[in-house]
């Protein structure tokens, strides 16, 4: 984005005094007290909409153009036209700004309550400082006590919530609060007897690890799909649709989505609700609501990249925008192989690269994380996610990287593969960026653009085109070099 387009959205903001977490007109929320008991859900009742009628929004940190228009049922033209300050390159709109958007009115609109501000959900710099050993070790229930097998080590209870917050970025406190909803995990001392200790009956899911990992993946989808606008309506379990309150907070959206898949109506009701998941978080942590310092700046803006790999190796472009990290939104992640090699998942013979100078703050099985503002923590500012790479040859935590080096050799460890390849991810503060829509991904120049599915997609640069392809074949190779 301009600097010009940048300082015209301040100025509108301030002109308009309007750059705050101040709520919108028809937006419900939480309403801070003095008293921490007390949740007041102011609830008014959603019209039918004229078809175009101008309603108030103020936008919240993150909000793009794309997402408003899938969540309002519009289209970006028509927001355009009503809002014609926003500058033609914008990428992230000012939070608390006020906007007028054209409805199109959908059934079957969902609760208004706002569950949580979007800040809070990331494991991003709202999480900095917070220990969960100590916390947990606070709290009189099972948890505290409770040890189990995962990712190659026996960890304590908070050591397993710790993990499954690191990869899947969603802070730790969301995942402890909706533990304790689901099982009284800090409040009742007795551990549940069962292969499901969260009562999530499925056999793919067994132990707490992996029922954590359930939460988080689903958690996830509901929050990024919101969050782009690629998930607007879901399915409760007795076949009605729900279709979020196109005011809705993605975090919310997010719980939603999780209760619908875990709970019969009247339970989704609930958890959803002032006495639910809401009531509990308030209880552990304290109002929400006073602590939205918003996540995502103005128009923001992704620094310089280059292509994962150097010099002029060819390689293939093999997956298009997918998941970052599990099985469900945000499409946040590419993949590279290098094209010259046999297919199978033994390592590569040349590396992957740094796509930017950085210092390595995490450096495990499979995983290289790349800290590009170098404060050495990835809740906090721009952050690469290398998956798959070798163990042999791996870059070490703590070193410094300029662009160009490397930073280990495509694998198969780590998650899963079905050959061998570097799978590349963006988070900023915590939260994943998708690698296509508004702030697409962009590498010397070729950006991404999403396919009818995940691992579909293409990268143009100009009017050249790179088809993702599992089979590396020839429309999939793509050059560093040029």
């Amino acid at each position: 984005m301009t600097q010009k387009s940048i300082i015209s959205l301040l100025l509108i903001c301030l002109l308009l005094n309007a750059c705050s977490s101040a709520s919108g007109v028809g937006e419900v929320e939480p309403t801070s007290t003095a008293n921490p008991d007390e949740l007041t859900l102011i609830q008014v009742e959603r019209p039918v909409y004229e078809p175009g009628e101008l309603v108030e929004y103020i936008a919240r940190s993150g909000d793009t153009l794309p997402a408003l228009a899938a969540r309002f049922n519009t289209t970006e033209e028509e927001i355009r036209v009503a809002n014609p300050t926003i500058p033609d390159d914008v990428t992230t709109l000012p939070p608390g700004m006020p906007m007028q958007i054209p409805i199109y009115y959908r059934s079957f609109w969902g609760s208004q309550f706002q569950i949580l501000p979007d800040s809070l959900f990331v494991n991003g710099p709202s999480t900095v400082g917070f220990d969960i050993e100590l916390f947990v070790q606070s709290q009189p229930g099972w948890l505290k006590d409770f040890h189990t097998y995962a990712q190659g080590a026996t960890r304590s209870g908070a050591e397993v919530v710790g993990l499954v917050a690191t990869n899947y970025s969603i802070s730790p406190k969301i995942l402890l609060a909706v533990m304790e909803y689901m099982t009284g995990a800090l409040s009742q001392p007795i551990s549940p007897i069962s292969a499901y200790p969260l009562g999530i009956e499925n056999y793919n899911y067994p132990g707490l690890y992996m029922q954590l990992i359930w939460v988080a993946n689903n958690l996830n989808h509901g929050f990024y799909g919101w969050r782009t606008g690629l998930l607007y309506e879901f399915e409760l379990s007795d076949g009605k649709i729900e279709r979020p309150d196109p005011w809705q907070t993605a975090t919310s959206v997010g719980f939603q989505y999780f209760a619908s898949l875990f709970y019969n109506p009247e339970q989704y009701t609930a958890a959803i609700g002032q006495e639910g998941i809401a009531r509990v978080y308030l209880d552990l942590f304290d109002d929400p609501w006073l602590s939205d310092n918003g996540n995502i700046p103005v128009s923001l803006e992704q620094p310089e990249l280059t292509l994962p790999f150097s010099g002029d190796e060819e390689w293939a472009f093999t997956g298009g925008p997918h998941t970052g990290w599990g099985t469900l939104f945000p499409w946040a992640a590419l993949d590279f192989a290098p094209a010259t090699e046999t297919r199978g998942c033994s390592p590569a013979t040349v590396p992957a690269v740094a796509m930017a100078g950085g210092v390595v703050v995490r450096s495990e099985t499979g995983v290289v994380i790349l800290d590009l503002d170098g404060d050495g923590d990835e809740r906090t500012g721009w952050n690469l996610l290398y998956l798959h790479v070798a163990t042999e040859g791996r870059v070490t935590g703590g070193t410094v990287l300029k662009t160009g080096d490397s930073v280990g050799y495509p694998s198969c460890e780590g998650g899963t593969a079905t050959g061998t390849h570097i799978h590349v991810a963006r988070k900023y503060n915590g939260e994943w960026i998708p690698a296509a829509g508004a702030l697409p991904f962009i590498m010397d120049g070729w950006v991404a653009q999403n396919g009818d599915a995940p691992y579909q997609g293409i990268l143009t640069r100009n009017s050249e085109i790179v088809i993702a392809c599992t089979c590396s074949d020839a429309p999939s190779h793509i050059k560093s070099g040029r």
